[in-house]
This record gives structure tokens, C-alpha cells and sequence, in this order.
């Protein structure tokens, strides 16, 4: 397979390869994921294989819109808080996992990350497809996230289809909060803090 750089405008071609289960990569406003359709095992196995994930280590649910998430997660009246106050943004909220949901997506945990970015290119992306995206950074497993499309090309070239050409601006993954608890707990810290969270709760 041989990894072909995109521009922006071939979204259609983009979306075709997403409902054939391909893999992409694209730029987004903290840095480049690695996309597919969440509901497809084929392409599930295609991105493990890309990234050389570890198989215990759950991809995260990218939405256009917050109405999707209720689909998905267990939410609390106090969650919606902060969903309202920092999304669209680079946070992504991990919840209870719906029963619903086939746990095959979250890798048998019982909890989601969603998030749901700041992105016009990619809230159209995923707008297009009709479904929510699984969308981990784009990198080998243990290696920095990239955050241009040569650093994607550069660990990535021929295992994924397409890279969209770009670059990202913040180049720091956005920050990771459970709500499953009362207490959010900061899993990995971006650009909003716990703090902000926690007064968004008040």
C-alpha cells in the first residue's frame, strides 16, 4: 500500500475510503488523527495493525455534535456542564459506556472517550460519513503524536490510505477528563485544566 497525501477539498474521496474501511489520517485542532468509521471491525483491525496498538487500549469517539453523545455514553445532569462550556474543543470526556453499545468499539471497557473537535474540516469529514469516527493520534504506538503530514508520512507511509495535507497549530493533544465518578479526574492534561473543569461544575 502506498500512503497518498489529499488536499482538503477531496473530502468526497476521503468519505468513500472511511465507508470502505480505510484508514485516514488528518489534521485537526490539536494534532493529526488517525480516523475510521467506529462500527466497522475491519477497519478496527486495519488501525490496530497501523498503529501497532496494544490491543487493552481503547480508541476515542469523534462526534459532530453533542446530541450524538447520548447515543453512546451514560451521562450525569452535572456532565452536561462541561459538555456545553468546552465543546466543541480539545477535551475529550470519558463516561459510562452505554450497555448498548457493542463493547468490540471500546476494546470491552466499559467506558468512552468521546470528544467532539473544534474542526470545521473535520465536523464536516464525519458529517459526510453519517456516523461518528474512532479517531486516535496519528503515530506508531510509543512515538510523539504527529503533527504535519510529513511527521504522519514519516512513521506511518503505507499503512494507512490517505494523509489530508495540513499542519496543526496547538500540536498538543487535547486534554482527557473522566466524569464517571462524582469528582472528574484529570487523565492526561492538555491546554484546559482540571481547575477549569471543576469551576464549570460549580
Amino acid at each position: 500500500m502506498q500512503t497518498e497525501i489529499v488536499k482538503k477539498e477531496q473530502i468526497d474521496l476521503l468519505v468513500d475510503a472511511l465507508n470502505h474501511d480505510e484508514v485516514i489520517a488528518f489534521p485537526t485542532e490539536t494534532v493529526f488523527g488517525l480516523g475510521i468509521v467506529y462500527d466497522s471491525m475491519r477497519a478496527m483491525e486495519r488501525l490496530k495493525w497501523a498503529k501497532q496498538r496494544p490491543e487493552t487500549k481503547p480508541f476515542t469517539l469523534m462526534v459532530a455534535d453533542v446530541s450524538w453523545i447520548e447515543q453512546f455514553a451514560l451521562t450525569k445532569e452535572s456532565d452536561w456542564k462541561v459538555i456545553q462550556k468546552f465543546m466543541p474543543g480539545a477535551l475529550t470526556l470519558i463516561f459510562k459506556r452505554k450497555e448498548e453499545v457493542d463493547a468490540r468499539i471500546t476494546n470491552g471497557y466499559d467506558t468512552i472517550g468521546i470528544r467532539f473537535p473544534d474542526d470545521a474540516f473535520v465536523l464536516e469529514l464525519i458529517k459526510k460519513v453519517g456516523k461518528p469516527l474512532l479517531v486516535p493520534s496519528a503515530n506508531l504506538s510509543g512515538m510523539p503524536a504527529a503533527t504535519s503530514t510529513q511527521e504522519v508520512l514519516d512513521q506511518l507511509d503505507g499503512r494507512i490510505s490517505y494523509v489530508v495535507d495540513g499542519i496543526c497549530e496547538a500540536k498538543e493533544a487535547s486534554t482527557i477528563i473522566s466524569l464517571v465518578e462524582e469528582t472528574p479526574v484529570l487523565i492526561r492534561q492538555g491546554k484546559i485544566t482540571l481547575a477549569e473543569i471543576e469551576e464549570a461544575l460549580l
